[in-house]
């Protein structure tokens, strides 16, 4: 556990070294909740930026952590008008026909426009915590298997990660903002990849998971309530995910 803590201190500064003003993506989940601690902690001054549609469940999760948490917090409530527009625009950017990654590239879209409004250069993405420390439901599928499968899942989970990365680098800096992955260092992921599955997952029927990274979170002074939030990935979160339903409906 406290190798896990220095391990996180150190991505988190190795990244923001020469940075004084940090804003995270924030949903107030685990992972942004402890990014945005360790970056305070690390005594950066700390923006939250949270995106969705009026009413998701992103937007008044957040809103309640951050208060918690006693940060600043800046919110975009999407425009469905504006949102088919912008997801056109995207698709034809990224040349993807992911959905996931589409989802994931235009809600980092409106992140950037949001850091860009509050005129903030560089945003802090916790992308690679679930990769990491087998937060997806697809760890538990994979668990009856055995840790070799898991072990090889985590590797395809990097690929497709470091894929995504890339598309959602061509979406910010077209807006002049750099965003950065801290818990995606060489060095982080070699050390994450050593602590045991079993720290991690416990089991097929485990429906938190990232138990490590949980606890790391809690000693750290992340609300209990956020350090123990079940997944819920941002495109459902934000109500991205539904509204690029709807908009493929209306084709």
């Amino acid at each position: 556990m406290i190798a896990l803590r220095q391990a996180l201190y150190d991505a988190v500064f190795e990244n923001t070294s020469d940075i004084s003003r940090v804003a995270i993506a924030f949903s107030g989940g685990v992972d942004s909740s402890l990014l945005a601690k360790l970056c305070h902690r690390l005594s950066k001054q700390v923006t939250l930026l949270t995106i969705g549609f009026p009413g998701s469940h992103d937007i008044g999760f957040s809103k309640a952590i951050a208060s918690k948490m006693g940060m600043s917090h800046k919110v975009y409530e999407i425009n469905s008008l504006d949102f088919r527009e912008k997801l056109q625009s995207i698709r034809q950017t990224i040349n993807c026909s992911n959905t996931s990654h589409i989802e994931n590239c235009i809600a980092y879209f409106y992140v950037s426009e949001l850091a860009k409004q509050n005129d903030l250069n560089t945003v802090l993405s916790a992308n690679g915590c679930d990769e990491l420390f087998c937060g997806y439901d697809k760890y538990r599928k994979a668990y009856l298997n055995g840790g070799a499968q898991i072990e090889r899942l985590i590797e395809e989970s990097l690929v497709n990660e470091f894929d995504l990365i890339r598309e959602i680098n061509i979406v910010s800096t077209a807006l002049g903002i750099e965003i950065k992955q801290p818990f995606l260092s060489p060095k982080f992921i070699k050390f994450a990849k050593s602590i045991p599955i079993d720290q991690k997952i416990k089991g097929s029927d485990d429906m938190i998971r990232k138990h490590i990274l949980r606890s790391a979170a809690l000693v750290l002074g992340v609300p209990k309530e956020a350090a123990m939030k079940p997944k819920k990935a941002l495109q459902y979160g934000s109500h991205i995910h539904k509204y690029f339903q709807e908009s493929k409906r209306k084709k």
